[in-house]
């Protein structure tokens, strides 16, 4: 897989309204300034605590990060 965690996590977009994975993937496309082309844990997870909107917390964000890295370990 060669996705960045942006388009990793687009794919929640448009789930249910209380589900936290759709709610963190709308606001994370609704921002802006997020690093759409990271790869790495470090500098997404300092963006999430530092700048990120309240709709992507970081529980969420761990959660997804799982995903995308057990994902990524498949190949």
């Amino acid at each position: 897989m060669n996705h960045s965690f942006y388009h990793f996590v687009l794919k929640y977009r448009g789930g249910p309204k209380g589900d936290m994975k759709a709610v963190f993937a709308e606001s994370m496309f609704k921002d802006h300034g997020f690093p759409k082309y990271e790869e790495s844990f470090d500098p997404l997870s300092k963006y999430i605590e530092e700048i990120a909107d309240p709709q992507m917390p970081a529980s969420v964000f761990d959660d997804l990060w799982k995903e995308y890295d057990d994902l990524r370990s498949l190949g």
